[in-house]
C-alpha cells in the first residue's frame, strides 16, 4: 500500500480545502509532519484511516463529530484520498453523516454518509481515467479491506504507530494486554470457547439446583399428604425415597376401605332427618303465607280512595289534552304583542332623542315628515363632500413639503458640520497609523520568544506534576512494604497453627486399613479432629503466595520512584526555574505580545478609516450644495399650494352654516333616516300582531267551554304532561294486579289447610338434620381425603422416580464441564501458571511479537535492553501468561517497565510497536505496506538514542517504503528536511509543504 494525495475538506480541525501530496513527501523516504498541538497531525492520520475504513481510531471514533466546527454551514465534510492497493491505483471520496440546515424553514436535517471508490485505468484511446467501481459503504468496506489485507485495529498498530498507545501497552496489566493483542489478531473464538463452558456449566448448575429443588419439593410433597416426615439421609441415598412412598400409599388404602362402610351408615341417618325437616319447614311457610297475604289484602283495600282520585285527574287530563296546544298558541301570540310594543316605543324614544328639543308629537304624521327632511339634507352634504376632501389633500401636501424642507435643513446643517470637522479627524488618525505599523513589525520576534518560552513552562509544569507523582510513589512503596510485613507475620502464624493442628491434618488422610504414617499401626481408635478454623496446606501456600506477590510490588514501587526521580530532575534542568517565575516572564512577554497584536491589527483599519475620511469630505461639500438648492425650490411649491387650500375653504364655508363639521352632521341625519324607517315599520308590526293575539284568546276560550270546562284557566290547570298521565295510569295498574294476586293466594286449598294445622318444631327438626348431616359430612369427608392422599401418594412416588431418573445425567454433566472450565479459565489446580485459553494462544503471538520487537531494541538500546515475555503472574494480578519484562544486559536484572525513564519508555515502546507490525503484517499475508507513520515520543530522547532511533527509522526505508515522524519537536525540524507543516488559527488549520 502506497498513499499518492490527500485532500481533506470541512473534517477536523480543517475548514477550508487542505491537500498534501504524498508522492513528493515520499521521494525522501522520510519526512516529518509537524505543527503545534491541536493543529491537526492526528488528523491526517485520521483522514487516510477514515477513507480507507470509514472510521477513525480510538476515542475520536466514539465522538461521532468528524465535520469541522469552523467550517460554514454549506461545506460539505470529505475525504478524498489516492491510494495504491495491490497494485491497483484507486481513489475514494468518502464523506462522514454530517447536519445541515434545512433549506425550508428553520433547524437542521441530517446528510447520510457516503462514498465513492473508483479505479485509474485505460480506456480504448490510451488515456488513464477513473472508473467508479461502488458508491455503497458495506461493498466498499469490503472491498478496501480485501485489498488492504488488515483490518482497522491491525491497519493502526502497522501503518499508524501510537506511540503514546504501545506506552500504555508495554506497562498494562495482563487482563489489558489480553484484550488489545485480541483485537489485533482476532482470537475471539477462544474467548468463545470459555465463554461456552462458561455458561454450559452455569446451565447445568442451574439445571441440577432446578432438579434438586424438584425432588426436595416432591419429597416436602409426599411428607405432607402422607403426614409422616421424609427420611433424614435421602439427600445421601435418594433410592430409598421410592419404598418410602409406596409404603405409605399401601397403608392409606387399608384405611380408605374401612372409612367407606361408616359413610354408607351416616349417609341413611341423614336422609330421614332432612325428610322430617323438610315436611315441617313446607308447613311453617304455609302458614306464614296465608297470614301475609291477608295482611296485604287489608292495606289494599283501605287505599282505595286514593285509587278513585287518580283515576279522576287521568280523565280531567285527557278532557285537557285537546285545549292545551290552542293555550300555547295565545300564550306565544301575547308574548309576541308585547315584543312588538316595546321594540316601537323604543325606537320612538330614539327617533326623539335624535331631533332637536320642542319637536311635535311623534304620531305617523310627524315621523313620515321628518324622514323626508333628512333624506334632501343629505342630498345637500353629498354635494359638498368634494370641496372638504380637496383641501385636506392640499392641508396634508403642504405639511409633507413643510416635514421635506425641514429634513433638508438638518442635513445640510449636518453636512456642513462633518465637512468642517473631517480634516480634524484626518490630523489626528495620521500619527495613530504609524505606531500601528511599527507594533506590526514587532509581532513576530515576540512570538518567537513566547514559543521557547512554553517550551520551559511546559518542562516546569512536568516538575510539578513529577513532584506529586513522586510522592504518591512513595506513600504506595510505603502501604506496599506494611503489607508485606503484615503477609510476612501472617505466613508466621500460619504455619504455627499448622504445626499445631498437623495431627488433625494426618488424621484426616487415614484410610481404614493402611497404616499410619506415624505410628504404623492399622489400627485408628481415636484419630485427632482438626479445631475449628485450623488452617491446611493449602492456606499455607497461600499466605506463602501473598508475600511473593508482595515482594514484587514492593520492588516495582521502588524502581518507579527512582526512575520518577531521575525524570524529575531532568524537567527542572529543562525548565531553569520555577512555575511561578515562568509564568510572571510569560504574563509580561502575552502582554507585550497581546499589544502589538492590539496595535498591528489596527493598522489596516485605521489606513482605511484615513481613505474613507478624504472621500468622506468630498462627498459633504457637493450634498452642502445641492440641499441649498432644494431648499429653495420648497418655498415656492408650499406658497402655491397654501392659495388654493385658503379658495376651497371659502366654498365650502358657504355650504355649511354654523360652521357645523360635514362628518357629524352627515352621521346625525343617517341616523334619524333610519330610526323614522324602522319605527314606520315597527308600527305596521304592532298592529298585525294585536289583531292575531285577539282571535288566538277568543278561540281558547270557546275550546275550553266545549270540552266541559268553565273557563281556559280551569282547561289549563287540568292539564298533565304525557309522563305524569302515564306515571298515574302505571300506579291504578299495579294496585289493581296486586289486589288479585293475593286473592288468589288466598284461594288456594293448601294455604287454607295449613292455616288451620297446628304449628311444627321447626327448632328441634333443624337441630335433628343439622346433627346427622354433620356427622355424614366428616365420614364422606375423611373418605375424601384418604381417597385423595391414596391418590396423591401414587402419582408422587411415581415423579420422584422420574426427577431421580432426569437428576443423574445432569450431575454427571455438571461435574466433567465443571472440571474443563475451571482448566481453561486457568483457576483448576493441574493450571499451575493460572492461564486462561486465549491467554495460552496470546502467549504465543507476544512471544512472536518479543522476538521481532528485539531485532530492533538490541540496536536502539546500544545492545542493553530486551524484551522478556514470561508466563508468571506480575505484582497484583490474578492470571499468568501475558506479563512483560525488561532485561537490562548491564546488570543482567529483569525490570518492570514501570521503572524506565521516559526516553528509554520510548525507545522500548517503540520496538514494541514494530515487532507487532511486522507480526500482524506476516499474519495478514505479508501485505505489501509501502507508507508507515510513527507518532510522537521524541522529545525524551537525549541526542545519542535519537541517533539509533533514528537509524532504526531509516532501515524502515528499505525497499522503497515511506516514514512519516509525527513530531513537534524543534530538533527533528532540522534533522528531516522533507516536512508537512500544519498551521493552527482561529478560522481552521492549513497545510504546507517543505522540502529544505
Amino acid at each position: 500500500m502506497r498513499l499518492h494525495r490527500l485532500e481533506v475538506t470541512g473534517f477536523g480541525p480543517f475548514a477550508d480545502t487542505a491537500r498534501v501530496d504524498l508522492d513528493t513527501l515520499s521521494e525522501a523516504g522520510l519526512f516529518l509532519l509537524t505543527g503545534p498541538t491541536g493543529a491537526g497531525k492526528s488528523s491526517v492520520l485520521d483522514a487516510v484511516c477514515f477513507a480507507l475504513y470509514g472510521d477513525v481510531p480510538g476515542d475520536r471514533s466514539t465522538a461521532k463529530r468528524l465535520r469541522s466546527d469552523h467550517a460554514g454551514d454549506d461545506v460539505v465534510p470529505r475525504v478524498v484520498l489516492e491510494v495504491t492497493l495491490s497494485g491497483r491505483r484507486f481513489r475514494i471520496d468518502r464523506s462522514p453523516a454530517w447536519r445541515r440546515p434545512k433549506k425550508r424553514g428553520t433547524g437542521t436535517t441530517t446528510e447520510q454518509a457516503r462514498v465513492v471508490v473508483s479505479e485509474r485505468r485505460r480506456d480504448s484511446d490510451g488515456h488513464d481515467v477513473w472508473h467508479p467501481l461502488t458508491t455503497r459503504l458495506d461493498e466498499a468496506g469490503h472491498l478496501l479491506t480485501r485489498l488492504v489485507g488488515m483490518t482497522l485495529p491491525q491497519f493502526c498498530q502497522v501503518a499508524l504507530l501510537p506511540q503514546g498507545r504501545f506506552q500504555a501497552f508495554l506497562r498494562a496489566r495482563s487482563e489489558e494486554r489480553h484484550a488489545l493483542l485480541q483485537q489485533v489478531f482476532r482470537t475471539e473464538r477462544f474467548d468463545q470457547v470459555e465463554r461456552w463452558l462458561r455458561e454450559r456449566r452455569v446451565e447445568l448448575r442451574r439445571a441440577s439446583e432446578a432438579h434438586r429443588v424438584a425432588v426436595a419439593d416432591l419429597v416436602s410433597r409426599v411428607s405432607e399428604v402422607g403426614d409422616v416426615a421424609a427420611p433424614d439421609d435421602w439427600h445421601d441415598d435418594p433410592e430409598q425415597l421410592t419404598g418410602w412412598a409406596r409404603t405409605l400409599e399401601g397403608g392409606t388404602r387399608d384405611a380408605a376401605d374401612r372409612q367407606r362402610a361408616v359413610v354408607a351408615t351416616t349417609a341413611a341417618e341423614e336422609a330421614s332427618a332432612a325428610s322430617a325437616a323438610a315436611a315441617g319447614a313446607e308447613l311453617a311457610g304455609r302458614r306464614a303465607a296465608h297470614a301475609a297475604a291477608e295482611r296485604e289484602r287489608e292495606a289494599l283495600r283501605s287505599a282505595e280512595p286514593e285509587q278513585r282520585e287518580r283515576r279522576d285527574r287521568i280523565a280531567d287530563a285527557e278532557r285537557a289534552l285537546a285545549v292545551h296546544p290552542l293555550h300555547e298558541v295565545a300564550r306565544a301570540a301575547r308574548a309576541e304583542e308585547d315584543a312588538a310594543e316595546r321594540t316601537a316605543e323604543g325606537l320612538r324614544r330614539d327617533l326623539a332623542d335624535a331631533l332637536a328639543p320642542g319637536s311635535d308629537v311623534l304620531d305617523r304624521t310627524a315621523v313620515t315628515r321628518h324622514l323626508r327632511d333628512a333624506t334632501r339634507r343629505l342630498a345637500d352634504l353629498d354635494r359638498a363632500r368634494p370641496l372638504r376632501d380637496q383641501a385636506a389633500a392640499l392641508e396634508q401636501e403642504l405639511a409633507r413639503l413643510e416635514r421635506v424642507r425641514a429634513s433638508a435643513a438638518v442635513r445640510c446643517e449636518t453636512a456642513a458640520a462633518r465637512a468642517a470637522e473631517v480634516p480634524v479627524l484626518l490630523d489626528e488618525l495620521t500619527p495613530q497609523l504609524l505606531r500601528a505599523a511599527e507594533s506590526r513589525a514587532s509581532v513576530a520576534a515576540l512570538e518567537s520568544e513566547v514559543a521557547a518560552l512554553v517550551l520551559r513552562q511546559r518542562a516546569a509544569a512536568g516538575v510539578v506534576e513529577l513532584t506529586s507523582q513522586v510522592e504518591a510513589a512513595e506513600r504506595e512503596l510505603l502501604a506496599a512494604t506494611t503489607s508485606r510485613l503484615a503477609a510476612r507475620e501472617r505466613l508466621v502464624d500460619v504455619r504455627e497453627q499448622r504445626l499445631d493442628g498437623m495431627a488433625a491434618e494426618i488424621a484426616t488422610r487415614l484410610a481404614v486399613g493402611a497404616s499410619c504414617p506415624v505410628c504404623g499401626s492399622a489400627d485408628h481408635p481415636s484419630p485427632a479432629a482438626p479445631a475449628p478454623g485450623a488452617p491446611d496446606e493449602a492456606a499455607e501456600r497461600a499466605a506463602r503466595r501473598e508475600v511473593d506477590d508482595l515482594e514484587v510490588v514492593v520492588e516495582a514501587h521502588a524502581q518507579q520512584v527512582r526512575g520518577l526521580e531521575s525524570r524529575r530532575a531532568a524537567a527542572a534542568a529543562e525548565a531553569g526555574g520555577t512555575v511561578a517565575e515562568l509564568a510572571a516572564v510569560r504574563a509580561d512577554l502575552d502582554a507585550r505580545l497581546a499589544a502589538a497584536r492590539a496595535d498591528g491589527a489596527d493598522a489596516d483599519l485605521l489606513a482605511r478609516r484615513v481613505d474613507a475620511l478624504r472621500a468622506e469630505l468630498a462627498t459633504a461639500t457637493a450634498e452642502v450644495a445641492d440641499l441649498r438648492a432644494d431648499l429653495a425650490r420648497h418655498d415656492t411649491e408650499a406658497a402655491v399650494l397654501a392659495s388654493r387650500r385658503t379658495d376651497l375653504l371659502d366654498r365650502l364655508a358657504d355650504v355649511l352654516a354654523d360652521g357645523d363639521d360635514l362628518d357629524d352632521l352627515d352621521r346625525r341625519l343617517r341616523h334619524v333616516e333610519d330610526v323614522a324607517t324602522r319605527l314606520l315599520d315597527a308600527t305596521a308590526d304592532l298592529e298585525r300582531v294585536r289583531t292575531a293575539a285577539a282571535r288566538a284568546e277568543a278561540a281558547v276560550a270557546a275550546a275550553a267551554v266545549e270540552h266541559g270546562f268553565v273557563s281556559a284557566t280551569e282547561a289549563e290547570a287540568a292539564w298533565l304532561a304525557p309522563e305524569a298521565v302515564a306515571r298515574l295510569r302505571r300506579l291504578v295498574e299495579e294496585r289493581e294486579r296486586d289486589l288479585a294476586r293475593v286473592e288468589e293466594q288466598l284461594a288456594d286449598p293448601d294455604v287454607v289447610s295449613a292455616a288451620t294445622a297446628p304449628a311444627p318444631d321447626l327448632e328441634r327438626l333443624a337441630h335433628e338434620q343439622h346433627r346427622t348431616r354433620g356427622e355424614a359430612a366428616a365420614a364422606r369427608q375423611h373418605a375424601a381425603t384418604l381417597d385423595d392422599r391414596v391418590r396423591r401418594l401414587a402419582g408422587l412416588a411415581d415423579d420422584v422416580d422420574g426427577a431421580l431418573a432426569g437428576w443423574r445425567p445432569v450431575r454427571r454433566d455438571l461435574d466433567a464441564v465443571a472440571d474443563l472450565a475451571a482448566l481453561v479459565e486457568g483457576k483448576h489446580p493441574d493450571n499451575q501458571l493460572q492461564m486462561r485459553l486465549s491467554a495460552y494462544v496470546l502467549a504465543h503471538r507476544l512471544g512472536q511479537v518479543v522476538d521481532a520487537a528485539n531485532l530492533r531494541l538490541s540496536t536502539m538500546s546500544d545492545r542493553r535492553y530486551s524484551l522478556v515475555h514470561t508466563g508468571r503472574r506480575g505484582a497484583g494480578e490474578t492470571r499468568g501468561g501475558l506479563s512483560l519484562l525488561v532485561r537490562d544486559d548491564w546488570t543482567g536484572d529483569d525490570r518492570d517497565p514501570a521503572t524506565l525513564s521516559g526516553g528509554e519508555t520510548f525507545v522500548v515502546s517503540l520496538a514494541l510497536a514494530l515487532g507487532l507490525a511486522d507480526v500482524i503484517t506476516h499474519e495478514a499475508g505479508g501485505a505489501d505496506l509501502d507508507t508507515l507513520f510513527v507518532d510522537e515520543g521524541f522529545g525524551s530522547l537525549d541526542a545519542d538514542t535519537l541517533e539509533d532511533v533514528m537509524d532504526t527509522l531509516d532501515t524502515l526505508r528499505d525497499g522503497g517504503r515511506v516514514v512519516g515522524v509525527v513530531s513537534h519537536v524543534p530538533e527533528l525540524q532540522t534533522r528531516i528536511p522533507t516536512q508537512l507543516r500544519l498551521h493552527r488559527g482561529r478560522h481552521g488549520s492549513r497545510v504546507s509543504l517543505h522540502c529544505g
